[in-house]
């Protein structure tokens, strides 16, 4: 039998593009008024901040990502053994912030991009909405 300790019970049974696409981190604020999103999915080679923990501060280059338990291996972000040695420290993706993104994935890049533009279109193309009272007597007031 397998060890399940580490793995949140709600993600056990969920399929694996599922749970790719919740491994998600804040992005930072010059990159939120680029791409008009709050958060993105975390790739291999973005660059991160770290804001909670230990090692809140450090920023670095993200080198492997761990699907199954949420976590990230950042440089940097290390820490020793006993005997010796260094072991990386595996950090959860919402305890990090984007600052910058790898952009060589050009699916990526273009639904960044594509996102932004969707974003301007639908603030231009806003029309004001009619608010419509449920009370009958109040409605009839107002056309009397």
């Amino acid at each position: 039998m397998t060890k399940m300790a580490n793995i949140n019970p709600k993600m056990l049974h969920i399929s694996k593009h599922v749970r790719d696409a919740m491994i998600c981190s804040s992005l930072a604020d010059n990159l939120r008024e680029q791409y008009a999103r709050k958060s993105v999915r975390v790739k291999k080679g973005d660059n991160v901040r770290v804001m909670r923990g230990e090692y809140s501060g450090i920023e670095g280059k993200i080198e492997k990502v761990n699907t199954h338990r949420g976590t990230l291996a950042i440089e940097g972000v290390q820490r020793e053994k006993v005997r010796g040695g260094n072991v990386k420290v595996q950090i959860h993706a919402s305890n990090v912030q984007v600052i910058g993104l790898n952009l060589d994935d050009k699916l990526r890049e273009n639904r960044l991009r594509s996102n932004k533009n969707t974003e301007k279109e639908n603030l231009n193309n806003k029309k004001p909405r009619k608010i419509l009272s449920r009370n009958k007597k109040s409605s009839k007031k107002e056309q009397d």
